[in-house]
């Protein structure tokens, strides 16, 4: 590989700007890091470059350890938005200048110089001052002194952005032409998609100091895995669904085309419509698709090629729930047309029209959305407001669902609940609170998170199961939850006292086991730490040992679980969240 990355971790005021990023990168490859402002993309290529050190991991550049080397002993070409040219000098001069450094001969700068210069189509303007060029000239220029001293790695960050629409388009083919003729491994830092997917061979998307996914721009665009990146990497739909045998149940109506992930068990999901996904027609027995609902034509845009729609349900239709930004159900949905469905059905605002899906793909999250559960509604709408559910709530763009259970203010009552538990159940942190949550985990909850009343976003996340039949079911929710979370995740092992002396590498293989399984299986870097003694003490002593933590813990079976868990959850301060799949 030409770049490898492990556990790569920057912090600035404490805070992980880069947090656990591993990643290979291979000879030749164009890789793209793409994400919003403050996602940690350029801190990230400033430590590959060498002009950053990190605070926890190694970096490697075609197999040698660079983490401590400094940036001129690198190998690497660097070019920045906001090109860095020496204005006194002229393109000769700045092209050439990393080759004096280096005490290169005259007459070998020179010829070295008229390649760069026809590789970028510069030729004849040796002797300009970059005030004299226009912007794309800058940077190419730029480009072709990076390049000057033939480096095994280029980093670009952000280079177009101080450039025009057709200027970039242009600079953009030239780099990737460069790119392709020298088969230098490259990496790319920008925020925008479409840069991404015309360049890339592969994008890896960061957000909040997270790799989340890497992958070729079609498959991302086509089969994302997470809310952020379906919703990055263009517009989309998403949609509170449900997995059935039959398919994918949204509202009334079933789509047996849906993509999902092998092995999701019936129950609520999050699945993605893109707008070129949708279609309208004038009723249902027009539509070529599966049919979704009615609906009414609130706004159209002519963009050229196509035609943008936003379309909201019909009151009263049997409608999916829409998880969108602000978390409201019955949103509208956004839908993209071409010349050639415009020309065939004209559409105009106020229009009521049939609305049917072409494909549908279900997001592999088991984090889907949440319901504020408590004695009275009330109480559920006060839960529903507490800061970290609310927080995560609008990060992961889904709905807080409200529900009354007046038998949880009598939690050894033995009747049944109403109706499934749909998402995410949420309690509040208080007295006899392992007791309630032991009756909502009988009654059919699976993820239960418990709130303190204040407890804010953590920065650390302590993940534990009890028994390997919730290792599986307890990474993935994990995963999933900081995705969404600017956290540490730290798996900790814990083994019963006698074990310390007897077995100890028992232990440590089983964290080894566990940090392979996360990064595999579910995309997650994690620390791990191995304790001796019992599971519900030696936590409660590693969430005291620092603030602002969280715990994710597995159970396979509720044997007993109250009596353990009451010196974590009644009137605990921490947030947790007990992941369950076993039967109630």
């Amino acid at each position: 590989m030409s770049i490898t990355l492990d556990q790569v971790t920057k912090h600035y005021a404490g805070a992980p700007v880069v947090n656990d990023v591993s990643l290979d990168i291979g000879d030749g490859e164009f890789f793209v890091l793409l994400g919003p402002s403050g996602s940690g993309k350029s801190t990230l290529l400033r430590a590959i470059a060498g002009l950053s050190g990190v605070d926890h991991g190694r970096i490697a550049l075609h197999g040698r350890d660079v983490t401590h080397v400094a940036a001129r002993k690198r190998g690497v070409g660097l070019v920045f938005q906001n090109y860095a040219l020496f204005r006194h000098m002229t393109v000769a001069e700045n092209i050439e200048f990393a080759l004096r450094v280096r005490h290169m001969r005259a007459q070998a700068r020179r010829q070295r110089r008229q390649e760069l210069l026809r590789l970028v189509a510069l030729e004849g303007l040796d002797q300009r001052l970059p005030a004299q060029l226009s912007g794309g000239q800058q940077q190419r220029v730029a480009v072709a002194r990076a390049l000057a001293h033939k480096p095994e790695v280029l980093l670009l960050d952000e280079p177009f952005g101080a450039l025009d629409a057709k200027i970039r388009e242009e600079l953009r083919r030239t780099i990737r032409q460069v790119q392709r003729e020298l088969g230098i491994t490259t990496v790319l830092v920008t925020h925008d998609q479409e840069e991404a997917f015309a360049m890339a061979d592969r994008i890896g998307v960061m957000n909040l100091g997270r790799l989340l996914e890497m992958g070729a721009p079609h498959d991302l665009y086509s089969r994302p895995a997470t809310r952020f990146v379906a919703t990055f990497l263009g517009a989309a739909n998403l949609i509170l669904a449900r997995c059935t045998p039959d398919g994918v149940q949204m509202g009334a109506n079933t789509v047996a085309a849906a993509e999902r992930p092998p092995g999701v068990e019936e129950r609520e999901v999050v699945a993605v419509v893109r707008p070129e996904e949708v279609e309208v027609a004038a009723s249902r027995d027009a539509l070529s698709s599966a049919y979704l609902a009615r609906g009414v034509v609130n706004e159209v845009v002519f963009t050229g090629a196509l035609e943008s729609l936003r379309v909201r349900l019909e009151d009263g239709a049997q409608a999916p729930l829409l998880a969108q930004a602000n978390g409201d159900a019955g949103a509208s949905l956004l839908v993209t047309r071409t010349r050639h469905e415009q020309r065939g059905f004209e559409i105009h605002p106020g229009q009521s029209v049939a609305i049917g899906v072409r494909r549908v793909h279900v997001l592999p999250t088991p984090l889907s959305s949440f319901t504020a559960c408590a004695a009275s509604a009330a109480l559920a709408d006060a839960l529903s407001r507490q800061p970290l559910l609310a927080e995560l709530a609008e990060r992961m763009k889904t709905r807080i669902a409200m529900r009354a259970e007046p038998q949880l203010g009598v939690p050894d009552a033995a009747c049944a609940a109403d109706s499934p538990f749909v998402g995410t159940t949420a309690i509040a942190s208080q007295t006899d609170c392992a007791q309630r949550a032991e009756w909502l985990l009988r009654r059919g909850a699976k993820d239960l998170l418990v709130l303190p009343e204040q407890a804010a976003v953590p920065q650390r996340v302590l993940i534990h199961w009890m028994g390997e039949a919730a290792r599986s079911a307890t990474l993935a929710a994990s995963a999933s939850a900081l995705r969404h979370l600017s956290a540490e995740a730290v798996y900790v092992g814990i083994f019963p006292e006698q074990s310390a002396s007897a077995h100890p590498q028992h232990g440590m293989r089983e964290l080894l086991d566990a940090r392979s399984e996360a990064q595999l299986a579910h995309g997650l870097e994690m620390r791990t730490e191995l304790r001796f003694g019992d599971v519900a003490q030696q936590l409660a002593r590693r969430l005291a040992e620092a603030p602002a933590q969280m715990l994710i813990v597995g159970v396979a079976e509720l044997t007993r679980f109250a009596e353990r868990f009451r010196g974590l959850l009644d009137g605990g301060q921490w947030p947790v969240l007990i992941v369950y799949r076993g039967s109630p």
